[in-house]
């Protein structure tokens, strides 16, 4: 003997869960239209769609704080040399992962110099005279730290190559690197080598003498 499913539920009404609720309440779907359509997409525009990518790798900067004299973290995330397509000049960008925010913005002048970090193989410092990761630009001491010390080399020989591009379409001198400290001692050696050449005659022409006197004394 089967009991009516709905008198289990109570006076009449079919239960909730199971065969016996209602089709119609099973077959209702409300609609509602939206306050707001969106139907046009807008599109961001990053300033980065006109420009080649001459070096991207991932690595993690930091900026000098001057007011309480200490690194700090600015971002993780792939430091890019990008190169625009009409002016062919070349600017360093990098974007923080995830959030994708600018941490460094800022054009590569012929006066900037990478330097060593102090006890690391593998980390550059440099100064910048206008970063525009932030509004308005500022002046930064920056340092970047790769995996390894073959990234840091990559990083650097990217670097001053891209020195090199702007310096010619600038037209101005050759970037600041470690080109002419190369060069002066390179002169120094020159003038040494000259005086040892200078040098050498007379103390032969010194020996000959006493050589000559020695043999006249036996």
């Amino acid at each position: 003997m089967q009991r009516d499913r709905a008198t289990l539920c109570g006076r009449g009404r079919a239960c909730a869960d199971g065969p016996g609720r209602d089709v119609q309440d099973e077959e209702h779907d409300p609609h509602f239209e939206p306050v707001i359509k969106l139907t046009e997409q807008v599109e961001t525009k990053t300033h980065e769609e006109d420009e080649d990518v001459l070096f991207k790798m991932r690595a993690k900067l930091f900026r000098f704080a001057t007011d309480s004299s200490e690194w700090k973290e600015r971002g993780t995330g792939d430091v890019r040399l990008l190169q625009h397509k009409e002016t062919k000049k070349v600017r360093l960008v990098m974007r923080r992962d995830k959030t994708y925010k600018v941490c460094a913005n800022h054009a590569i002048s012929s006066d900037m110099r990478l330097q060593p970090n102090i006890g690391s193989d593998r980390s550059w410092v440099w100064k910048v005279a206008a970063d525009y990761s932030e509004t308005p630009p500022t002046s930064e001491t920056l340092a970047i730290r790769f995996a390894n010390a073959e990234n840091a080399q990559q990083f650097k020989e990217a670097f001053e190559n891209a020195q090199k591009i702007n310096s010619e379409l600038a037209g101005g001198a050759a970037p600041a690197s470690e080109t002419k400290a190369e060069a002066e001692p390179a002169s120094e050696k020159k003038e040494e080598s000259a005086e040892e050449k200078k040098e050498e005659p007379k103390e032969e022409a010194k020996e000959e003498p006493k050589a000559e006197e020695e043999k006249k004394e036996e």
